[in-house]
């Protein structure tokens, strides 16, 4: 079909492929860059080949190194040459291997709870745990900063939305007050916000949750792993009882270096998912090579306990090195850490530089942040060395300084 701009369709796809032209030609589309050679994290240090050069790795998701950790790949292994490269369907069918019951028991004794079902995807878990529990006559008040598949699933619910200031309890409590009238209501936030890597009140959420009788879901994406003393996450940080969050959901693509989403919490929670949630009944189970590899990553945080200790504190030494250099880095204080440019060509200009200097860093620009927002997001993993670090923070400055930012 001919593309040309006689209805909203074609106008759409030609607008969007002018601003992609135009990108390319100024070296500023940093997106959908392939790697094609990554240094083993577990064994120190986080390099990356792309563009046919080394470069230092600041924008993964591996925050505790685990991405190629022998115990790891010789899990997945072990289970590619036991039941193959696939499953026989969706989970509720021919779909669930023995593995993946091992898996979601794992999961729920890391997370302190009674049960655990696994997902595709942690887009498809929030999809599940916010439609399945809440819909029409029902409220669900979210942080405005929450991530996208949060939205995405009050949206399939068919529950009425609300959203409160981001990590403002006042404002949460008015929302809450507001919503009595309705028949139940749920509270999501994320733990660490994917965007700004600061970490929500929760304290403050749980309290106001249990005095008007609301439910609560935490999106911990971006804390198993970085928060808590052994890595358990956010209650653990704030030192809550294990029951203070009644749905605790998380990744298996991130600290965990597979693939998938999860929610743990009461067996008669999970098993209202496991029979009633869409995108678990309608998705297909999770390959045995990625279920035994996050089988084994949980345990691993567990057994390597200096993982934990070690991104925490490189985390801490990266955003003091930028924060002296005059870097807006907002409220951070975990291993994601934005570097405030403005303009998303400045963004743009800035990641352009980086990736010359041989770091591999990425831009985030609207709409995924406010306007005038658009940031540098760096990550810091435990396997980033000291030297790298500094390496990383030389990189910024003389970036910074070349476009006028410090």
């Amino acid at each position: 079909m001919e593309i040309t701009p006689n209805d909203s369709v074609s106008e759409r796809i030609l607008h969007f492929k002018n601003r992609v032209d135009s990108m390319w030609d100024r070296d500023h589309y940093h997106f959908n860059q392939p790697i094609t050679e990554l240094s083993n994290g577990a064994s120190g240090g986080m390099e990356v080949v792309t563009k046919g050069r080394k470069m230092l790795m600041f924008a993964t998701y591996s925050y505790l190194g685990l991405i190629g950790h022998p115990k790891i790949n010789a899990a997945a292994q072990a289970a590619i040459d036991k039941y193959g490269t696939g499953t026989h369907g969706v989970r509720f069918l021919a779909g669930t291997l023995d593995i993946h019951d091992e898996l979601e028991a794992t999961i729920a004794d890391f997370k302190e709870a009674e049960a655990a079902i696994t997902f595709s995807s942690g887009y498809a878990a929030n999809l599940a745990g916010v439609s399945t529990l809440v819909g029409r006559g029902d409220v669900v008040i979210v942080d405005k900063y929450d991530h996208a598949s949060i939205i995405d699933g009050c949206f399939l619910s068919g529950a009425k939305m609300k959203r409160f200031r981001h990590n403002d309890m006042d404002h949460l409590e008015t929302q809450l007050k507001n919503s009595q009238d309705a028949k139940g209501r749920l509270v999501v936030v994320d733990s660490v916000f994917s965007m700004d890597g600061d970490i929500i009140n929760l304290p403050a959420v749980v309290e106001l949750c249990r005095k008007y009788n609301a439910w609560l879901m935490v999106d911990e994406a971006h804390s198993v792993g970085v928060l808590g003393e052994t890595g358990r996450g956010i209650e653990e940080h704030f030192g809550l009882d294990k029951d203070a969050v009644d749905i605790k959901m998380g990744t298996m693509s991130k600290t965990i270096p597979s693939v998938g989403g999860y929610i743990a919490g009461r067996k008669e929670l999970i098993n209202l998912l496991r029979n009633n949630g869409r995108s678990y009944l309608f998705s297909a189970a999770i390959p045995p090579a990625q279920t035994a590899a996050a089988n084994m990553a949980f345990k691993i945080i567990l057994d390597e306990p200096w993982r934990v200790k070690q991104v925490q504190a490189n985390s801490k030494a990266f955003i003091s090195g930028l924060k002296n250099l005059g870097f807006n880095t907002l409220l951070t204080e975990t291993a994601v850490v934005p570097l405030i440019c403005g303009p998303d060509d400045t963004a743009y200009e800035m990641v352009r530089l980086c990736q010359a200097d041989d770091l591999f860093a990425l831009p985030v620009v609207s709409p995924a942040v406010p306007p005038g927002l658009a940031r540098v997001r760096a990550v810091v993993t435990a396997t980033h060395t000291p030297d790298q670090i500094e390496q990383a923070i030389s990189v910024f400055e003389k970036a910074g300084k070349e476009i006028g930012l410090i």
